[in-house]
């Protein structure tokens, strides 16, 4: 499966936007809608309850479902990563969700060809924002998602490049605008797969 984050994009100059990593505030009492991951630490503040959290996370190798070549050499793309992911959660004074930013960066990515064993790597590095337009209600969320994946073979040499901002609905079925050079969203929402040539021809 391909993990959403690579459909989309990470972002340079973000971190100035992103909150500081201490809480001030009073334990939380009442019951939060939705509950936040158990990696969150919560603090009440004047405005609602904020929640923040850290953790690192790896996977893979997961089938893309990105399909390379014909006959039997065709394979499909296998991708393994290891990412931080910082979120930050924002609820009202009701204790319903209003907001939740997330920052993921990526300390190793890989994209590989399981028959012959040929990989590629990647950096990235992304924002992700939800803003719900009913408090505790995700399927309400509009998601943005900045920044840059950039694929490179064993040389450095980039073959796959996805930067800009993109916006969607909760779950990414629907991409409402795109700005910047996106190969994912030429490929899975323009009906594009030639972008990933130059992948295919470097794992093959």
């Amino acid at each position: 499966m391909l993990r959403k984050s690579l459909l989309l994009v990470p972002l340079v100059a973000a971190m100035a936007l992103w909150p500081g990593a201490g809480l001030a505030g009073q334990p939380v009492t009442q019951t939060l809608n939705p509950p936040p991951a158990p990696f969150l630490t919560c603090m009440a503040v004047g405005s609602g309850t904020i929640c923040q959290g850290t953790r690192t996370i790896s996977y893979g190798p997961d089938d893309t479902g990105i399909a390379c070549g014909t006959g039997a050499s065709a394979f499909d793309i296998f991708d393994a990563g290891t990412f931080t992911q910082s979120v930050t959660r924002y609820y009202d004074t009701e204790g319903n969700l209003t907001r939740r930013l997330d920052h993921e960066r990526y300390t190793m990515g890989e994209w590989s060809n399981p028959l012959s064993g040929a990989t590629v790597s990647y950096t990235q590095d992304n924002i992700i924002t939800d803003i719900l337009a009913v408090p505790g209600d995700f399927t309400s969320s509009t998601e943005t998602i900045t920044g840059e994946v950039i694929i490179r073979t064993g040389t450095g040499a980039p073959v796959l490049i996805a930067t800009g901002r993109q916006v969607f609905n909760f779950d990414e079925s629907e991409l409402i605008s795109s700005a910047g050079r996106n190969a994912f969203v030429a490929a899975f929402f323009e009906g594009d797969p030639t972008v990933f040539d130059d992948v295919c021809a470097a794992l093959a």
